[in-house]
């Protein structure tokens, strides 16, 4: 290893970006082998790393990421809160992960996480042995870019095909395309590209790692916050059955403009009555959530752009905080 190259950590999860397919044109039912390699040997594969930074290896599970959730995320925030602290020199750390659940993981370290050093996560949509993979160069520029000084204030990013991306804004919008992570309405951060400069054109406002109010490092388990979907002909049964469950909240992603089923007013009413929160998204995929006064009226949050899975994860999080509704309000439009 280099004594001039920065120190990154790598922490694995697995994903298909370490999976390994039965040959090189098995390029979507990779999965079906089990076979992944290990952060290490993913690295070996790929030495092209090693003159972009001298790379740690951190163990932790190799997973397909649909498997991912929040007992996994808090566990994950343990460990990147750890890694930090016993290893001050390292100038930033890779977070290798799946596509399924990466934006959810992205946004909930993107809230929690108390290091000031870039925290980057990159996945692939292809095994490393998948003819054109777009693992290693995503690996690549994910190192790269966790060691750029200007990847420091951003917050939680995703690297993926050359682009620099916000935790809070990102989405995978594609089952195969490498280009399936986007950033709808506002568009990506900068780039990583094939001159090794890390071009970084905008920042993001919103509140984010490592200055939010939300500190996990002392709790075991989050709340239970469910999401019910609007569609024709919908009704109040998955709702009943969230509240019967132990729900503290439930993200409707209704109709854009953020409008719930009308056969689901009931029971969102009466769930709110209960003393679970209603937080209103839309499954739109752009565009804000207005806080009308019938919504507000009914007590319910609105969620901003904020997607369902997002909104999801910023309400487990305030509920650990507070079961106030303009607390809840204000942490919507901060974050």
């Amino acid at each position: 290893m280099s004594t001039n190259n920065p120190r990154i950590a790598a922490i694995g999860t697995g994903g298909s970006i370490s999976a390994v397919g039965r040959d090189s044109l098995d390029l979507f039912d990779y999965g079906s082998t089990g076979i992944r390699v290990e952060p290490q040997e993913l690295l070996d594969r790929v030495p092209e790393v090693a003159t972009v930074a001298d790379v740690v290896c951190v163990p932790f599970r190799s997973v397909s990421s649909e498997a991912f959730g929040p007992s996994d995320w808090l566990e994950l925030n343990e460990l990147v809160h750890r890694t930090a602290a016993e290893d001050p020199t390292l100038a930033g750390m890779i977070v290798i992960h799946g596509t399924c659940t990466l934006e959810e993981t992205a946004y909930f370290l993107n809230l929690t996480v108390k290091v000031d050093i870039p925290v980057v996560l990159v996945a692939a949509q292809r095994s490393i042995n998948g003819l054109s993979s777009d693992g290693p160069l995503n690996l690549v520029n994910a190192v790269r870019v966790a060691a750029a000084p200007d990847a420091r204030g951003l917050g939680v990013i995703t690297v993926l095909n050359d682009e620099i991306q916000a935790a809070r804004d990102v989405t995978k919008v594609s089952t195969h395309r490498v280009n399936t992570f986007r950033t709808p309405d506002l568009g990506i951060l900068g780039y990583a590209d094939a001159d090794g400069r890390v071009a970084v054109y905008r920042r993001p406002a919103r509140r984010h790692a490592p200055d939010s109010e939300f500190d996990l490092r002392s709790i075991g388990e989050l709340p239970r916050v469910d999401i019910v979907y609007s569609y024709g002909g919908c009704d109040g049964t998955a709702i009943d059955a969230f509240v019967a469950a132990g729900a503290r909240g439930i993200v409707s992603a209704a109709f854009p403009p953020g409008l719930p089923g009308s056969g689901q007013k009931a029971a969102l009413a009466e769930a709110r009555r209960l003393g679970v929160h209603v937080f209103i998204t839309s499954h739109g995929g752009s565009g804000r959530v207005l806080e009308r006064a019938a919504l507000r009226d009914a007590g319910y949050v609105a969620a901003d752009n904020l997607s369902p899975k997002k909104a999801r994860i910023l309400a487990m999080l305030a509920l650990t905080r507070t079961d106030d509704v303009a607390e809840l309000r204000r942490i919507f439009q901060e974050y």
